[in-house]
């Protein structure tokens, strides 16, 4: 295992009774930006608790920035900011109290903790609300507190859970700038589990896609949009069926689209272009455009997971430097 990787796993798998978790998750991340997509039970939840050493993996290696999580207890959690989806369950604290308090935790003293407190609330624009109860704050203050409990003791990765979760229209691009500044300006490494696929886009040059407990995919997002290349979209008229059935015949997948007229076709291995215009020509349609189909994210993300029998699938990423953030 690479010691100068941001996050590596070998054979990692986890299960809780009869349910499989993660089946043999095998990751090589290097630093910088990393979303974490999957639906609801496809092991995202499971591999945050395991990097947080919050439970220990039935099989497999985990490695953290060069440090061994599985074999025994090592400092790597103090490297390690954590921003939880849930809302703080310590409502009777001030914010400056609880960010201070979540400083504690990682390991610093008490009073450089309260100090770092208030620098990291004027950063996060929390500095006026300071002093107020949790049970006061709005749902977008919310989540900008549990940034800066995140960001409090300096780490260099940070782990966010849903960070726009709940978030207005205005709250989301604001907390959206404010990590785009964040890792722009310091060079700290993310890694980001959310259910928004424009958010992935506007963090993000990098993407884990989890499947039932398997990786899916994993590298830059536009290689992933880039592996529609087998993939087009097509315009026709006449016998539309008859010509979708034709193609369809010829192993490929066929699917008709929201446009009257309108044909995507995957095709198979060896096709030849010309086939489109010999199999519209025998069944009566003609082709009035032809084209690459297009893909954003979110339909990337659909093909893979709709696809039950796609193998997992690797590739590289670029090395990427870490930086230092000192707030205030």
């Amino acid at each position: 295992m690479d010691s100068t990787s941001l996050l590596e796993t070998v054979d990692l798998s986890h299960s809780f009774g009869d349910v499989h978790a993660l089946r043999q998750v095998d990751l090589s991340l290097v630093p910088g930006n990393v979303a974490l997509l999957g639906n609801n039970g496809a092991g995202k939840s499971t591999l945050i608790k395991i990097l947080l050493s919050l439970i220990q993996p039935k099989q497999g290696q985990v490695r953290i920035l060069g440090h061994d999580i599985v074999s025994g207890r090592n400092p790597v959690w103090r490297r390690i900011g954590y921003m939880p989806e849930t809302r703080p369950l310590v409502p009777l604290l001030k914010g400056y109290e609880y960010v201070a308090l979540s400083g504690e935790l990682y390991g610093m003293a008490a009073k450089s903790a309260r100090r770092r407190a208030h620098e990291i609330l004027n950063y996060v624009g929390l500095e006026e609300l300071r002093y107020r109860k949790l049970d006061e704050y709005s749902t977008g203050n919310v989540q900008r507190l549990k940034l800066a409990a995140a960001l409090v003791h300096d780490p260099e990765l940070l782990i966010l859970d849903e960070p726009t979760g709940g978030l207005d229209p205005t709250g989301r691009t604001r907390m959206l700038r404010l990590l785009q500044d964040l890792l722009r300006s310091t060079g700290k490494s993310l890694l980001m589990c959310t259910h928004l696929f424009s958010d992935v886009e506007d963090l993000c040059q990098d993407v884990v896609i989890l499947h039932q407990g398997r990786v899916r995919f994993y590298g830059p997002v536009s290689e992933l949009r880039n592996r529609v290349s087998d993939r087009y979209q097509l315009g026709a008229t006449g016998e539309l069926d008859a010509f979708a059935e034709a193609l369809r015949q010829t192993g490929g997948q066929v699917e008709r689209g929201k446009t009257n007229g309108t044909l995507y076709f995957t095709v198979p291995h060896s096709w030849r272009n010309a086939r489109f215009f010999e199999l519209a020509e025998s069944s009566g349609a003609v082709i009035t455009s032809l084209k690459m189909a297009e893909e954003d994210l979110q339909a990337s993300f659909f093909r893979l997971t709709d696809a039950e029998d796609l193998p997992a699938e690797e590739t590289s990423t670029s090395q990427r430097a870490h930086g230092v953030f000192h707030a205030g």
